[in-house]
This record gives C-alpha cells, structure tokens and sequence, in this order.
C-alpha cells in the first residue's frame, strides 16, 4: 500500500483529507493553524487527529528511508532478489525490515564466520539435507580435516558446521517472526529480588504475569527496580513449543546421522542467539510501548493542567512555605505585577509567628488582596494552618480565600535565567513566590516557562526518552497557547514562542519592538518586526489578540485574511461589532442559513462559523467556560478523616493504575481505578483529568504509611439516603 493508503486505513479518513495535510505540512504549515485555518481543506480535524497524523506520517517515511537503505546495502553485496524487494515491500515495521537484513547485515566477526574461513559451508549444507550415508562422524567430516586450517577432528569439524547452521537458524526471519508470535501469546515476565534488601518494589520480589497483558506503568516500575539493583527481571517461554517451532522447519527425520547435529544446531541456535536476542528486542518493544503510554499520560494530563480556569482581575498573593529560610511572600496585581514582597517567620517563636501575623495582615489590607496561593512544599501544613487562622482572625469573610496550589517546577523556573532575566530585583525564593502567585492568575501564562518535566505530572517521566517526551510536551503546550490567543501586548517572550510560527529569536524580537515602540495598535504591525517574515506572519496573525485596539476584529482569532469577509458578514446584516456581540449575529445567521451565507461571502462553513463565533464573543476565552478552582476557608487534618467521608477535592494526576486527588489535607488521595465508577473503567483519563473538582469518599487512612484510599463510587447508604 502507498503511503496515503495506510494513513487512511488507520485513521478511518478520505484520501483527499490525508493527501491535504500532508500537503500543508510539506509546505511548511504549523499544526495549530491547519487544524484553525485551513479547515476547508481538510475537513475540519480536530488538533488531535491532526498531530497523531503528523506524528504517523513521519514514522512511516522514517520507515521508508530504512527500507531504501536495506535496498541500497542488498544491491551494493550483490544480494537483491525479487523476493527480498517483497519482502521489504511487506514489512510494515521497523523489526520487520531488520529481521529481513539480519543474515545480510554486517557482523563482528562470529562464530560461524571462523568455521565458513576453514571451509566448513559444505559440510553445514550436508547436514542440513540430512541425507548423508555416511555412518560415523569420520566418514561424515574426512573430507573436511585440515590441520593447516585448524580443522583437526571430527569434532571440530562438525562443530563448526554447527555453529553456521545455528546462524543461519538464527538470522531466519520466518523463524523469528514465529518465536515473536509465541513469546507475545504466552511468555510471562518473570521477577525475582536481587538481594535481601526491602525497598518500594517489594511487590515484584516473587512475581509474574503474561507478557501481553503487562501494563506500561508495571514495566516501567520493573525497569527502575532492576536498573536500580533491587529486581532481576526475565522473560519466561516454554522452550519446548520453541524446539518444535524451529525443528519443524529444519529436522527432517530421515535417519540420518547428521540429523542429531541439526538438532543440536537448533538448540544452540536458540540458547545462544535467538533468545538473547529476542528477550532484549522484546524488552526494548515493551519499554518503548511502556514509554509512549507514559508520554501519552504525561501529555493528557498537561492539556488540562496548563488550560485550568485563570482566576482573572484579582490581587493575589503567593506563599512559598518554608522553616529554616521562612516563607516567602510575594503580592501582585491583577495583571501579575509584583506589588510586594517579604519574607516571614511562622515557626521559629512566638513572638516571629505574631510578627509574621502582623506582616500578612498589614499586606492583605494594604494591597486588598483577594486571593492566596499556597505552595505545597515543606511546611505547607503550617502554613496553610497559620494562614487560615489570619483569616479568621481578619473576618474579611468571603472576601478572601486560598488555594494550596502544585509548586512543582516553581524552584527549576526560579533558578533559572529566565526568571534571573525577569526579576532581577529579587532573589531566588522570591522569585518562587511571584510564580506560585500567578499559577492563580493564569495558569497557562506561568506554567509554559517552567520545563514541562518539572511540572510534576505523570509518571516515571525521569525514565522516558527526553527527545520524545519534549515533542510530544511542546506539542500540547502549542495546542494550548494557540487555542487560548495571546495578548501580543503584554506576552511574555516565552509565552509568544509557544504561537504558532514564532520560534525564540521572533518572540524576543516582537517585545523588544513593543518596548521600543510602543503597545502593538494592529496585527499588520507585526509585519514590522524583525525577522518575523511573511510566513510567520500568515502562521502566527490569527493567534495574536490586540484587546482595545483601534478595531475590535484585533482581538478574535479571526485572522487577517478573512478580515474582508469578516466586515462583509457585519455590512449584510448592517450590524456593529458591538451589536455583533451582544447575540444578534448569531441569529440572523441561523435565519439566513450557514450555507447560502458562506457562499455569500465566499469562504467555507467551517470558517464562518468560527467567525461568527468569534464575534459573538470578542476576546473571548476558552478556559472561561470550564469550572472555576475549588477556593478553600479553612483547613481538614488527616487525623479528621474518617472511613465514609464525603469530601471535595481537586485532581492533581492522573496515572495508568489511578488518580491523585487533593482533599486539602497536604497529602494528595489515590482513588484507584477500580474505584473510580460502577462500570468497568479502561484507563483513569475515560472519568477524570488534571484539574477537575471531584467528590470523594474517604476508604482508608494509613497513618503510619501517610496513605489515604478514596472512592468516587457513592457508598450504598449515601445512594439510599
């Protein structure tokens, strides 16, 4: 099949739908603006489709410039065959093609090589016909003696003439693929403790389970057990099936004296290169599928966390808990402007934790603040405690409310030269409380400068291939700062670099633009900004706001080339882009028809009812409609919880096996996947994800292991109720 053919097969799409994409890719095209722009052309697939489009594409043309190089190495030995070419043809991946090269693949000087130097082919060709007449080891290897070359008994002899059957039985790629079959349909992961040594996997000192059924997570825990020195792991076959599987296609049973040593060549074949070679392709398949789970985990919940709702047109402050150092405060406006900063002592003594009572209270007053961040870190407790009783104290009622938010990343993006380069004022600590305290204000604007590996989401992602995870990490980030707009106004540069067809050089370039000449008044202003050419332009317009900016159209994702239309669909129903906004378009559209209005203005469905959106609701933002945080007044101990609580909470992670939910008692809740619904639950992400208000009954409290066991499935007695 081309190339087309198979992405359409797998993703179930038209040939003119893959034909269009990969069209636009080639033509150096970012995914945000195909998936946004370019809907007419590819029938409007959503970001997802597109990316895992995107994704399947490259692999496959990876694939072909493998078989081409195979091709090009089989031609240069003087090798190539119509079969082979069928072969490589057929192969569909990456194991395949090199099981089909492996007899012709350069080698380290083998076994068989010496025995094939000493002139011993022949005699591996008699046995494998196995129809010799000769009766003993010397009459079958006379003709094979050599002293010159080494060859100097019978015994020699035939084990040389072994050791080339055993390769060749080996380098089988029928075989092999035979033996895959079987070790996937029934070879168990078996693993065993390294030592006497306790450790966190305990669970895997006398275990196993079938190879097809390991789950990534499991591998990936029993990969850093073993790596770690704690855990042997092996893959476990019934090696008799093997045997029958290999001498099927080469013992031919006639009687013969040389079928013996073809047995033995298979048995040898097997122990000493097949399955080596098998457990550690096998491995290397399981990690990776492991791997590209934990990256697809990984991404699934970043989407979410970085698109959790901003708490917008607040003063907030941030507190980054701490004994030996204090706390660090940092206040700052709606805007995210430091306002204030200091540093306070809650623990030390009486008389520091009234000073630091004092300070906070002088702060919230002073600055109206509305709303606290409070990192999780060490001596969050405390500090979450000493703060709700300055609220009480306070009695601003509603008026003021806290968040104990991830600080996850905050100490990696406050030493670095980013924050360095932002806040040079302060030092470090401070820095860590100015991000706490955005984290509240928005969330997708303070998480894209903190490496996304930091962020705390996930699982095993310290043991993940960097290059994949950060493409697959950028990748959502793209989606998620495209799909919200930019103020190109007041974006960082690292916001900006995260807009489709701005790269690092670009963003710095447009702010330094924006200092020296002032805010931004239109999107073809950009056009002025060094570096930032035509195609970055058409890639990166639609993506940039300009709120209250001479024309209100500025600041919608419309983008520039359908601003005609866009001012022709207002003229048609002689409305205003005020008048636009308050629903009336949206009416009169539906009166006319989208239909016989796009051809109208002569552009797609697809796009005029993004246009029609987008005017509608002028800066609009898409986390806006999405539930707002769960804001806390007071404080739960873990010595309050009881079995059969009913709690709210927020989901921190999500993993293969579970989620982490935040209950508000500093100590994140795993509510297992078996608890999560009635119904059989096929991975965590089908009920929950990053960022979600959840109702929670407490199951289980382990103090003495700082554990707690939750359950989303209602207790019978609450049902009854």
């Amino acid at each position: 099949m081309t190339l087309v053919e198979v992405l359409c097969q797998e993703f179930k799409l038209a040939p003119w739908q893959v034909e269009a994409v990969i069209s636009l890719l080639d033509e150096g095209n970012i995914l945000p603006f195909i998936a946004r722009y370019r809907k007419e052309a590819h029938g409007s697939l959503d970001d997802t489709t597109l990316r895992d489009l995107n994704d399947r594409l490259t692999q496959l043309r990876n694939l072909q410039t493998r078989r081409d190089e195979i091709a090009s190495s089989l031609k240069k030995q003087e090798k190539w065959t119509e079969e082979l070419q069928a072969a490589l043809d057929n192969a569909a991946t990456m194991g395949q093609l090199e099981d089909i090269y492996r007899p012709y693949k350069p080698k380290r000087r083998t076994r068989a090589m010496i025995a094939r130097e000493k002139g011993l082919e022949p005699l591996a060709d008699t046995l494998l016909l196995q129809l010799t007449k000769a009766k003993t080891s010397e009459e079958l290897c006379e003709d094979f003696l050599d002293a010159e070359k080494g060859v100097n008994t019978p015994e020699e002899a035939l084990q040389g003439a072994m050791d080339i059957l055993a390769e060749r039985i080996s380098d089988d790629a029928s075989v092999r693929a035979k033996l895959k079959s079987l070790y996937h349909q029934t070879c168990q992961v078996q693993t065993k403790a390294s030592g006497e040594e306790d450790s966190v996997y305990r669970m895997y000192y006398d275990y196993q389970e079938p190879l097809r059924l390991m789950p990534s997570h499991r591998v990936l825990a029993m990969n850093r057990g073993e790596k770690e020195g704690f855990l042997k792991v092996e893959l476990v076959v019934d090696e008799q099936q093997v045997q029958r599987i290999i001498q099927q296609e080469y013992v031919a049973h006639t009687g013969s004296i040389a079928t013996q040593y073809v047995v033995s060549a298979c048995e040898d074949a097997y122990t000493r290169l097949i399955a080596p070679s098998l457990d550690t392709e096998l491995r290397n398949d399981l990690t990776d599928k492991a791997q590209q789970a934990a990256i697809r985990v990984f991404a699934l919940n970043l989407k979410p966390l970085l698109m959790q709702p901003p708490v917008k047109g607040k003063v907030a402050m941030g507190l980054d808990p701490g004994y030996r150092m204090g706390c660090k405060v940092a206040v700052v406006d709606a805007t995210g402007r430091v306002l204030d900063t200091a540093v306070v002592y809650l623990t030390k003594s009486q008389a520091e934790a009234a000073a630091a009572k004092t300070k906070l209270e002088a702060l919230i007053r002073k600055h109206h603040v509305e709303i606290v961040a409070i990192g999780n870190g060490t001596a969050s407790r405390e500090t979450e405690q000493f703060f709700v009783d300055v609220m009480r104290d306070m009695n601003l009622g509603r008026a003021l409310s806290y968040m104990v938010v991830s600080e996850a990343g905050a100490s990696v993006y406050s030493a670095s030269k980013l924050a360095a380069e932002e806040f040079p004022q302060f030092d470090v600590n401070l820095r860590s409380a100015v991000s706490i305290a955005r984290r509240l204000q928005d969330p997708l604007a303070e998480l894209v400068k903190i490496d996304p590996k930091a962020i705390g989401v996930g699982q095993y992602q310290h043991d993940l291939k960097e290059a994949e995870l950060d493409e697959a990490l950028s990748g959502v980030i793209e989606d998620c700062v495209n799909a919200v707009g930019v103020d190109v106004n007041t974006a960082s540069p690292s916001l900006l670099s995260h807009v489709a067809g701005v790269n690092a050089t670009v963003a710095k370039n447009i702010v330094a633009y924006r200092e020296e000449n002032g805010a931004f008044a239109s999107r073809a202003a950009l056009k002025k900004v060094p570096k930032l050419g035509p195609k970055a332009f058409e890639q990166c317009a639609g993506f940039l706001r300009i709120p209250g900016g001479k024309d209100s159209i500025e600041n919608t994702g419309i983008h520039p080339e359908s601003y005609a239309a866009a001012k022709a669909l207002l003229n048609r129903f002689e409305l205003t882009p005020a008048e636009a906004a308050t629903g009336m378009l949206q009416k009169e559209a539906e009166l006319v028809g989208y239909a016989k209005l796009a051809k109208e203005l002569g552009i797609g469905e697809p796009t005029l009812k993004d246009m029609i959106r987008e005017l509608s609701k002028p800066g609009r933002d898409p986390r806006d409609e999405l539930p707002p945080p769960l804001l806390r007044t007071d404080v739960v101990e873990m010595d309050d919880l009881v079995p059969g609580m009913e709690l709210k909470g927020t989901v921190r992670n999500v993993t293969d096996f579970g989620a982490f939910v935040d209950i508000g008692v500093h100590r994140d809740g795993l509510v297992h996947i078996s608890q999560m619904a009635q119904r059989r639950v096929n991975h965590p992400s089908e009920i929950v994800r990053v960022g979600d208000v959840v109702t929670v009954w407490v199951l289980e409290v382990e103090k003495n292991k700082n554990r707690i066991s939750l359950t989303m499935r209602k207790p019978p007695e609450k049902i009854n109720k």
